[in-house]
């Protein structure tokens, strides 16, 4: 089997992408009955009394309700939160490019929590350094706030690697036929 046609996405009722599942995963949901078959690959199971195409993208029948959880206190969280954006000059970084700050500084008994963390470019963070925000003459985006979500899915995939069968399902935030570069679903 193609690399391509071991994976199978996995939708919401609504459409929305869930996860990425293997292709055993989906038949098995597929002969519980949880999920519809929405695009096939072109590849075939075979069994001794039957021939089954592979699932590209399958939905699930029912809705599922998602546990309201607390949100983690992590890094990559408050990137997430944050819109991966230094709060201070708004500009949008990837991982590597962004730090957190601490809007009172701890030398301050500044805590590391929710509404003392912001994502920070390093640039910003230096020029901040151990002041408070006023003193630097810098200004906040937004206030740092515990969150109450963080959205339920966020898949990173090569643009080279998905399959064309998920194409009208999946939200780019990059180019979809750009060759280097991965979109994020």
């Amino acid at each position: 089997m193609h690399v391509d046609t071991t994976r199978t996405l996995l939708l919401s009722q609504g459409y929305e992408p869930i996860k990425i599942v293997s292709w055993q995963r989906a038949m098995t949901l597929v002969t519980l009955d949880k999920v519809e078959v929405i695009e096939e690959y072109d590849a075939e199971v075979r069994a001794t009394s039957m021939v089954v195409r592979v699932p590209a993208v399958v939905r699930l029948r029912k809705a599922f309700r998602r546990h309201a959880k607390l949100v983690k206190f992590s890094r990559v969280n408050i990137y997430t939160r944050d819109g991966h954006r230094c709060q201070y000059c708004g500009t949008k970084c990837g991982i590597d490019q962004l730090t957190y700050d601490h809007v009172i500084p701890r030398s301050r008994n500044g805590r590391t929590t929710w509404d003392n963390i912001v994502s920070c470019c390093y640039t910003c963070n230096a020029r901040k350094a151990n002041r408070t925000p006023a003193e630097a003459r810098m200004t906040l985006r937004l206030a740092p706030t515990r969150p109450t979500w963080i959205p339920s899915v966020e898949i990173r995939v090569s643009t080279r690697s998905v399959p064309d069968a998920w194409r009208d399902y999946v939200y780019w935030t990059g180019e979809i036929d750009s060759e280097e570069g991965s979109g994020v679903v």
